[in-house]
């Protein structure tokens, strides 16, 4: 008797588990459904690179452990990483083909973990691009982060250079890189057209009057 309890309630708390777990993947699909990529161009040049990769997520820029479900980047899963001149393919197994154009391009760089998947210091490359959003009605220019882990040496340099050879989008600057940023100089007509400051014994002579 004691058996068939105990195999009751663990069948109900993985069912409970399961559950929940299907709760919060629809919840997230359903809040990222505007997300995705960008259409493929009809014509395009040959890849510059062409690195076989784990595909790790997708989450929102500077957020490594929140994972967005963007359509065509949803699951995990081995792939293809091609950079083209007009931008970058990701070609994920069980999922539809993702294109980020140059001019969504932030940028990549090296990364050491994301949301399930930690590995060595800086053993992930991270492109950052700006996801296509639709069906809003204040439509914004969401930046998030594709996470990928190259599966052979050499290749995540290579990738990481090819990116941002071709990335056009602006990198987001903090207020202290603006704050911190030096001051653009005065044009030279516009210094020889400023008053001159007062001598000092002009300023006495002026009071004297």
């Amino acid at each position: 008797m004691d058996k068939v309890i105990g195999t009751v309630v663990a069948v109900a708390v993985v069912a409970l588990v399961g559950w929940l777990m299907y709760r919060s993947w629809k919840r997230r699909t359903v809040r990222d459904e505007s997300l995705g990529s960008y259409p493929v161009p009809a014509e395009h040049g040959a890849p510059v690179v062409d690195a076989e990769v784990l595909y790790v997520a997708t989450t929102p820029f500077g957020e490594p452990l929140e994972r967005l479900a963007v359509h065509g980047l949803a699951f995990r899963g081995s792939g293809h990483v091609e950079v083209i001149p007009e931008g970058v393919i990701l070609r994920i197994a069980g999922e539809s083909l993702t294109f980020i154009p140059a001019d969504r391009l932030v940028g990549a760089q090296l990364a050491s973990y994301a949301i399930d998947r930690g590995v060595e210091p800086e053993g992930l490359v991270a492109l950052t691009w700006i996801a296509r959003e639709q069906g809003t009605l204040e439509p914004t220019e969401p930046r998030v982060d594709s996470y990928v882990r190259a599966r052979y040496p050499g290749d995540p340099a290579r990738i990481i250079q090819a990116v941002n050879d071709i990335a056009a989008a602006p990198a987001p600057r903090s207020e202290q890189d603006i704050a911190a940023a030096p001051a653009a100089p005065r044009p030279e007509h516009d210094i020889a057209a400023a008053p001159a400051a007062p001598r000092p014994e002009q300023e006495s002579e002026a009071s004297h009057d």
